[in-house]
């Protein structure tokens, strides 16, 4: 069975309301959400974050303050007359956390444990907001496996680094593996985003998920490095040839969870470089900025058919 023919087997939470797992959550008289900073005694969560439609997800803080601020200003004309970005930021001391209208904008921090941190606590503040039907899109940036730098990637699949399809973790002292997999619905309805006029190229494909920057993905630039340039490119020719479009450091984990929990998701991330021509960013910073706005530019024209269909 395919990712898609699985994926269109998943049942969705009964009502839209994201449900919690864990027969011992309702023993809890307050939940402390510890690392987005709020808590079920304290804080209202409905109140806040109950019409949320959306979270955008991305790596670091200032992008995702960056993505507020640019989904305000392009849908004001959809949202209620003098909607503007809140900033819950100061709640936490770990992720930069947004709010514009019915859409989320929260940082992850760089990696599968800072991803799976906040996915957790989000979908419990998810729940005790009764959000419901939520989006959940990553938006990130990544190394291409044979695109150019620049082109959006939109995740169809996701791999670890022996290309399986899971992200493995240690539960009470056992391995358990769960499938990562993607809404292909969603999927497809990223990618006819593309416009006639667009100056990057938008592609489909799998994504590559590493636990490092470095060895993990089969860089000779680290301060170590155990194999050879040829079993560099063996390595990246491997990737490629099972469909592999690019490789970043959270992807098996945020499809796996986000599918646990049934609730749709996506990967948009734009490409830093070719990985098959050399290992080191080498585009200057004003460059790297324009190919960060193409996956947020895409995400948004999303979000705008959502909202105006609605």
């Amino acid at each position: 069975m395919d990712a898609k023919e699985e994926n269109n087997q998943i049942q969705r939470n009964e009502n839209g309301l994201v449900q919690l797992q864990n027969p011992y959550i309702k023993n809890l008289k307050n939940d402390v959400l510890y690392h987005l900073g709020f808590d079920t005694s304290t804080h209202d969560l409905k109140k806040m974050f109950g019409d949320i439609k959306f979270v955008c997800t991305g790596g670091t803080d200032s992008r995702m303050k960056e993505f507020a601020y640019y989904a305000e200003k392009e849908m004001s004309d959809l949202f209620e007359t003098g909607t503007k970005v809140i900033d819950y930021s100061e709640y936490s001391h770990r992720y930069a956390i947004f709010k514009v209208g019915p859409i989320l904008s929260i940082s992850h921090g760089m990696g599968v444990p800072t991803l799976s941190i906040m996915l957790i606590e989000l979908f419990k503040l998810l729940h005790y907001a009764e959000a419901k039907d939520p989006i959940i899109i990553r938006i990130g940036s990544s190394g291409g496996i044979g695109v150019k730098p620049g082109t959006v990637v939109i995740t169809n699949g996701a791999l670890d680094e022996l290309l399986r399809p899971d992200f493995e973790m240690a539960v009470a002292g056992e391995l358990v593996k769960r499938p990562a997999i993607f809404d292909q619905t969603l999927v497809e309805d990223l990618e006819n985003l593309s416009l006639p006029d667009d100056d990057f190229e938008i592609r489909v494909g799998k994504t590559m998920c590493a636990n490092d920057f470095y060895e993990g993905q089969g860089r000779l630039d680290g301060a170590f490095c155990t194999f050879s340039e040829d079993d560099r490119m063996n390595y990246l020719k491997k990737l490629q040839k099972n469909g592999v479009l690019n490789i970043e450091m959270e992807c098996v984990c945020f499809g796996a969870l986000t599918h646990l929990a049934k609730i749709k998701s996506a990967i948009v991330c734009v490409t830093f470089l070719n990985r098959l021509e050399g290992d080191q960013v080498l585009e200057p910073a004003e460059k790297r900025r324009m190919y960060e706005a193409r996956p947020q530019n895409v995400v948004v024209r999303y979000l705008r058919k959502l909202l105006i269909n609605k």
